[in-house]
């Protein structure tokens, strides 16, 4: 496939650098055009992460055009609702891009696995390859955390999951645990291209001084979650930990974002009387480098799941591209990273007091903190910056659509 390219990305919760999530794709597409190809994106008018309404945009700065698919039912409110707001958007984001032209390629992306069904789709229809992209195991974690349980819709998305691994011109993962779950379904082609960071979007040097002044935290020893309020997050378990922590009047816990349990669990917080904990609305990534700044350490947790020992959350590369040390609760693949790196300390999952108890360490010695900090930044840029990966998609991309037109 010969310059410029033009690349047909369905991606429900694509996010841009001044709204609150992900930005791995964003920064990807970013690459791409700056490499001299065409990035189209069909994404939702709802924020993923949010539930709100998303700007109406139909072009970023960076040159790659968005277009944006109504969807009905919401986000955060029930199981069935969840479900037709994603069935909407397979739906309305097919239509859609039925009229973009002259693409070379589509990349489908997955959770929520239906999109992903109307990206083949249109490969199909307009007869390109088609690189699929698995960003989670879905279903199985669904299945995993009791929020699919009916049989038919779990042999229904297992047929769905099946059919597109096998179906896939090329496939990407974001963590290497995902591969055997993958390749046991059918999948083959198989590439890692991992989450990552942007390094130059952050300052270790920072102190955050005015994120700290804003919310109140000087002279306090911040202990951040920045990400996702849901099932997943265990943050439940956060609380409780804070709630053992409650005498140490120096150690302030921060939960930046939003998600459907937010709500729950500021509640529980107000219940418990937790004065030592924070409530922040989610954040632009423009804005998470004076947020991390701010902090003397990050948290990253998740269920007690096996199946979460597969994952390389998002978060903890930006904990690391920041500079922060990262208090991980999550055990697998991603525990590898921190303790190769040396840039953080590992809880068990689901542990309330031993979550506490590394708490007060990582605060009673801030000097080994900043090392760890410190080690983190070095290791990630090596081996996880944001470039380099953006530099490896786009080489799957060109193998892919080689092999296809041979």
């Amino acid at each position: 496939m010969t310059k410029p390219w033009h690349i047909l990305l369905i991606h429900q919760a694509f996010v841009a650098l001044d709204e609150p999530g992900g930005t791995r794709h964003y920064e990807f597409a970013r690459h791409l055009v700056n490499s001299g190809h065409r990035v189209t994106v069909i994404t939702s008018r709802v924020s993923y992460l949010t539930g709100s309404d998303a700007a109406k945009q139909t072009k970023s700065p960076d040159g790659i055009k968005v277009l944006r698919a109504p969807t009905f039912g919401g986000l955060h409110r029930n199981f069935f609702l969840r479900l037709l707001n994603f069935l909407s958007f397979t739906a309305s984001s097919f239509f859609i891009g039925l009229s973009v032209r002259n693409v070379n390629i589509v990349w489908g992306t997955s959770p929520p696995i239906f999109q992903a069904a109307s990206a083949w789709a249109l490969a199909r229809l307009k007869r390109v390859p088609f690189l699929y992209e698995v960003r989670d195991l879905w279903p199985a974690f669904a299945v995993a955390v009791g929020v699919l349980q009916n049989r038919v819709l779990i042999a229904a998305s297992e047929w769905l999951e099946r059919f597109l691994y096998r179906r896939a011109d090329a496939i990407v993962l974001n963590s290497p645990g995902f591969i055997d779950h993958v390749r046991g379904r059918g999948g083959r082609h198989i590439n890692v291209v991992p989450n990552g960071a942007d390094a130059s979007m952050f300052d270790p040097k920072s102190d955050g001084a005015s994120f700290r002044g804003e919310h109140g935290l000087q002279d306090k020893f911040v202990i951040l979650y920045a990400g996702a309020h849901g099932l997943s997050n265990d943050l439940g378990v956060l609380l409780r930990a804070a709630e053992l922590l409650k005498n140490e009047q120096k150690i302030a816990i921060v939960l930046l974002g939003d998600g459907k349990d937010k709500r729950k669990l500021q509640q529980d917080a107000e219940d418990k009387k937790l004065t030592n904990v924070f409530f922040l609305p989610p954040a632009p990534k423009t804005a998470m480098a004076e947020a991390l700044a701010g902090a003397d350490a990050c948290l990253a947790i998740l269920k007690p799941i096996k199946l979460y020992s597969t994952v390389y959350p998002n978060k903890v590369f930006d904990y690391m591209a920041a500079g922060r040390p990262v208090l991980l609760a999550i055990d697998g693949v991603i525990r590898e990273v921190v303790e190769k790196a040396g840039a953080g300390v590992f809880v068990q999952p689901g542990d309330a007091a031993a979550l506490a108890d590394a708490i007060r360490q990582v605060a009673a010695n801030p000097a080994q903190a900043k090392r760890m900090g410190a080690a983190g930044r070095e290791y990630l840029t090596k081996h996880f910056d944001r470039a380099k990966l953006a530099s490896e998609m786009e080489t799957v991309l060109a193998e892919t659509a080689a092999k296809k037109t041979q």
